[in-house]
């Protein structure tokens, strides 16, 4: 009965959104070709052939339109392009372009449906075309989730496909040689008889054509780049420093500026006492700003220093003031009347369990911090007439609504320079290292003001990913799992986000149970429930948001009911898994660790894990050793499955480093909370894993999975459970709380 009542709600749900996309916005604006914003502004011989391609006499533009903070996607974007359109991407300028609709994220959105997004079902597809609609419609530009590879791999290699037949028919006008007949290499088209036209000399003839669409892509055997070890298109510039950055940015007639705000977020400004602050060297004004206080000097170190000097009377915000109070509150909200949804409800789990549930186990993971190693910055000019931003964002749509909004300029001419972001891990999805700078700007019309946050300013003021708890119970029977269920509770990221940026979805919010309830196992008696806190810290999406917290909580009760049972961890795993691209995963990882040979001997454990993640089924094997210093990782072994590997080099990067970062975190990481605010805000008390704790790690792409989805997220999932099952094995203890140092120690 529980699975029909799921059923019928998410019917409703979907049906709501298709009234919603057909009646609201309707069909045809659903359904319709968006403008080549590429378009406007056109000299006479240039050419803007789709809405990723311009030629000018000069060279070749191509448009990537995600946020690149470190992942790589600038440059994977531009492979797509090149691939199909036979130009070199390292020869090509990349422009992430301004924000337009027809650079939006429907995946993005269509990820968010309480399905599994291994449920191929036609109401589920139906149900991801009417949200990837609504998601055009709007015009939803976002960078997350890792999505930008699943969303745009095939508009891009359309894009560049579309262009280089179009760029064929300019030549043909030219020559009089049928299109059939030519050849594209190198930037150029060839004629028959070997004849090269670049095609910078074809710009102005190719603008009078109406782009040639719907071009077959080539097959995986033709390609030339795709798939194959490529060097990213920033990679010189970043290993010789040239790479610009937000803090790179100069013009002239720049000054400085910083903010200092409450450190309690969103809490008002009582008053303040600038007196000492207005005498210090460099200091050209001070200004109060939502929330707090600025100051614009003529150097960075300048402007911190005189932030330092104001005396500032803050008032308290409306949330609780410590960490204990606020885990009083999620313990206090896991109460029926709290829960969001129920979206996993296989068997009958109350009947399996009865009263008393032999095994029960609770887990909690803290808030964390987004840390990037760039300090967030925006370099803003403002004129009545025109605002200029210089900065990295995940959210550009957002961005520019917000900051014409806040400037009084229209949309249309706030005109955004997207920059790469030296780190992001989601924290670019928000906009306050960005607001205060155009508050700034616009008390000095015509001046360009780099607004930069110190570290301490940038960690207090982050919205981390939230506290999260989850009660568990289970029931083993004749050395198999017979019952799962997994109640988690805590603030809902989803409410928090959209509640600042845009407006709260309706329905269940999925973010708060993903990587729970949507694990393939097949389970007899199986639920999952998600009950949301009231809103305390103003909290955001952290690398693999969701997963992040309840694939720890969910994969370690798994081991644990495993242990429990006396099965194998490993091919018990396999026994409930009832999806073929997971138990491939699974089997690989078996083999890259040898898990049927020897034991690993006294004093060492292995532990493994599951997760399906982002559309990414992801497993790792973690061997850890103790020692009298304490726990060493010695190696880990991921394998995963991510469908079509364009990008091989980079993507085991993306394995590597998503790895390293979910183990760092779930070793060291915690923010916790006095006065409402953090007391960790710099890396001394904020320190991940240090260059000699990193393990060598090994790493498998299978490449076999139908469709095509990202790897900037999954392992970070995989990682900590991984991590605390290895613990376990090697020693008998149970971590279920992170940060595991708060436990044990490590060498």
């Amino acid at each position: 009965m529980g699975r029909i009542k799921t059923i019928a709600r998410r019917s409703f749900l979907i049906g709501s959104a298709a009234i919603l996309g057909g009646v609201a916005f309707g069909a045809y604006a659903v359904a319709r070709e968006l403008p080549n914003p590429l378009l406007k502004g056109l000299g006479p011989d240039e050419a803007a052939l789709t809405p990723f391609v311009k030629i000018t006499a000069e060279g070749i533009t191509l448009i990537v339109p995600r946020a690149d903070s470190g992942q790589g996607i600038a440059s994977l974007q531009a492979y797509l392009i090149a691939e199909e359109m036979d130009v070199d991407p390292h020869t090509a300028t990349l422009d992430p372009g301004q924000p337009d609709a027809v650079y939006h994220n429907g995946t993005v959105a269509s990820d968010g449906l309480p399905f599994p997004l291994y449920d191929q079902s036609g109401v589920a597809n139906a149900a991801r075309a009417t949200v990837q609609g609504l998601a055009k419609v709007m015009g939803l530009q976002i960078t997350g989730g890792s999505s930008s590879t699943t969303d745009l791999h095939e508009k891009l290699r359309q894009a560049g496909a579309s262009a280089r037949e179009t760029l064929k028919g300019a030549a043909a006008l030219r020559s009089g040689i049928s299109r059939a007949e030519m050849s594209t290499a190198d930037g150029a088209v060839v004629l028959p008889d070997g004849t090269r036209i670049p095609y910078t000399d074809l710009a102005a003839e190719a603008a009078a054509l109406d782009p040639i669409q719907d071009v077959p892509l080539r097959s995986p055997d033709q390609w030339r780049l795709l798939g194959k070890p490529m060097t990213r298109t920033d990679m010189v510039a970043k290993c010789t420093g040239a790479q610009v950055y937000g803090v790179d940015i100069r013009l002239p007639g720049m000054v400085f500026a910083t903010v200092r705000r409450n450190p309690g977020i969103g809490g008002p400004v009582l008053g303040y006492d600038d007196t000492v602050a207005k005498g210090l060297p460099g200091v050209r004004t001070i200004l109060a700003v939502k929330g707090g206080v600025a100051v614009i000097a003529d150097n960075t170190w300048r402007a911190f220093q005189a932030s330092d000097a104001i005396q500032i009377d803050w008032g308290v915000p409306d949330y609780p003031a410590t960490s204990a109070e606020m885990w009083a509150m999620v313990e206090a909200n896991h109460m029926e009347e709290n829960r969001n949804s129920r979206l996993r409800n296989d068997g009958d789990v109350t009947e399996a369990l009865g009263e008393n549930a032999p095994i029960t186990a609770e887990y909690r993971t803290p808030f964390l911090a987004h840390a990037g190693l760039e300090p967030v910055s925006a370099t803003v000019i403002y004129t009545p007439e025109r605002l200029d931003i210089w900065t990295a964002t995940q959210v550009p749509q957002a961005l520019r609504d917000k900051a014409a909004e806040l400037s009084g300029v229209a949309p249309e001419n706030v005109v955004l320079h997207v920059l790469h972001a030296g780190g992001s891990f989601g924290r670019r999805l928000d906009l306050d290292y960005v607001l205060p700078a155009i508050e700034c700007a616009m008390a000095l019309p015509d001046t360009p003001v780099q607004m930069t946050l110190s570290r301490e300013e940038d960690m207090t003021h982050d919205f981390p990913r939230p506290i999260q708890m989850a009660r568990c119970r289970g029931l083993v029977r004749e050395g198999r799992i017979e019952a799962l269920d997994l109640d988690t509770i805590g603030p809902s990221v989803t409410e928090s986000w959209f509640g600042r940026l845009m407006s709260v979805p309706p329905g269940p919010d999925t973010l708060l149970v993903a990587g729970a309830y949507d694990q393939p196992y097949a389970i007899p008696h199986y639920r999952v429930s998600g009950y949301k806190t009231p809103l305390m810290v103003p909290v955001g999406s952290w690398r693999s948001p969701g997963s992040c917290s309840n694939a720890f909580f969910h994969d370690t009760f798994v081991d644990e009911l495993i242990h429990a049972a006396g099965a194998d961890p490993l091919a018990e795993r396999l026994r409930l898994i009832d999806h073929e691209d997971s138990r491939r995963v699974i089997t690989a990882v078996a083999e890259m660790c040898n898990w049927a040979g020897p034991a690993v001997g006294p004093g060492r454990g292995r532990g493994i894990a599951y997760v399906y993640a982002h559309g990414v089924p992801v497993a790792a094997v973690v061997e850890v050793a103790t020692s009298d210093r304490g726990i060493r990782i010695e190696k880990v072994w991921v394998a995963a499955d991510c469908g079509t590997v364009y990008d091989p080099v980079n993507a085991e990067a993306q394995l590597t480093g998503s790895m390293i970062f979910g183990l760092a975190h779930a070793m060291n990481c915690e923010l916790t909370y006095a006065d409402h605010a953090p007391i960790q805000t710099n890396f001394h008390s904020y320190e991940g894993m240090r260059m000699y704790q990193s393990p060598q790690i090994e790493t498998r792409l299978l490449g076999q999975a139908a469709q095509v989805r990202g790897l900037g997220e999954p392992a970070t999932a995989v990682a900590a459970p991984a991590l605390g099952n290895a613990i376990f094995a090697a020693t008998g203890q149970r971590l279920r709380e992170m940060p595991f140092s708060n436990t044990v120690a490590f060498a």
